[in-house]
């Protein structure tokens, strides 16, 4: 059997929504100290629907980083901002066939970088909302994975 399945190999050879959003809604950065993975969104958010019009991300990290992220994107777009909110790094590791189990951080961090762009994103037009939907690891803190 295969490390990675196909879907996490075309992800990475092929990441799509890659780049940079300028003047973007919500932007989110999230990376992990032990692993070095660093992942960024930038969602474009339509003001009157709450959806996402775009997104983009930029990883720095393995081919499992990116590849989480990548599928993210494309999970979330033409998505509204509570939408993308529920997306779990569950639902990240079934679209991508699976991942190892060293690798399931890569997911978390994938979850994390959307929910830190959409808090970006309330924090920029004081949206209120709940804390406990944030959590906010510690630098070098195990962040809950699958």
């Amino acid at each position: 059997m295969a490390l990675y399945t196909d879907t996490v190999m075309d992800h990475f050879m092929h990441p799509r929504n890659v780049g940079e959003i300028e003047n973007a809604s919500g932007v989110g950065e999230v990376g992990n100290a032990k692993c070095g993975d660093i992942m960024k969104m930038y969602l474009d958010v339509d003001p009157e629907t709450k959806v996402i019009k775009d997104v983009k991300f930029e990883t720095f990290g393995c081919g499992s980083a990116i590849a989480s992220t990548s599928i993210a994107t494309e999970m979330i777009k033409g998505k509204t901002i509570d939408e993308a909110l529920k997306l779990t790094n569950k639902e990240v590791v079934d679209a991508l066939g699976g991942l190892p189990a060293f690798k399931l951080h890569c997911s978390v961090l994938a979850e994390e970088s959307i929910k830190a762009a959409v808090k970006d994103y309330y924090d920029k037009n004081n949206i209120p909302y709940d804390p406990k939907d944030f959590p906010e690891a510690e630098e070098g803190e195990e962040v809950p994975m699958v």
